[in-house]
């Protein structure tokens, strides 16, 4: 599909040889925080769960997608649209570079891609994002991308024995 290739990555949908990439990062620690993940995933329920990812957003009321780099065809992270809502025209959108892979402009060209998707193939009018006050590299992600800062969750998420702020962005098409 076009629409979901970028000049370095593209968006593909979830493959079964992505099992070690999935388990890879679900059970790296340092991103529970971001994803809401308190406990690890075994590979058999990872397994279960890409063997019922052919499911469409509709159904789901979700999107997941492998973020590949266009050279080396290997996958470099995930993008996500979640709590998608067809009445109102919205979703939340999530992303997740590995770290081998970040500080080299995949995030914004994935996020872009995404972005595009939403408001013209799936119709989308917003979508919404909530980010740790802490997590820099996304607030300056989705501020780049023209995200609207519109609220902040007071000590919403408990971390590390400490409490943080989450920050709600939303972009809403023009």
């Amino acid at each position: 599909m076009k629409t979901l290739k970028g000049n370095t990555i593209y968006l593909r949908a979830l493959e079964p040889e992505d099992l070690n990439f999935l388990y890879a990062i679900e059970n790296n620690e340092s991103f529970w925080e971001v994803s809401h993940t308190q406990t690890p995933f075994s590979k058999f329920i990872l397994k279960q769960y890409l063997e019922n990812a052919h499911l469409d957003i509709y159904e789901a009321k979700q999107l997941r997608l492998m973020i590949v780099e266009s050279i080396s065809d290997l996958p470099i992270g995930m993008i996500d649209l979640f709590d998608y809502n067809p009445q109102h025209k919205r979703a939340g959108i999530g992303i997740l570079i590995h770290p081998d892979f970040q500080k080299k402009g995949y995030a914004a060209e994935s996020l872009s891609i995404l972005i595009n998707y939403a408001f013209i193939h799936l119709n989308l009018h917003q979508l919404y994002a909530n980010i740790t006050s802490k997590n820099t590299n996304s607030l300056n992600l989705f501020t780049k991308l023209n995200f609207k800062k519109i609220g902040t969750k007071k000590d919403w998420v408990y971390s590390n024995g400490k409490f943080i702020d989450e920050i709600l962005f939303q972009l809403i098409k023009q």
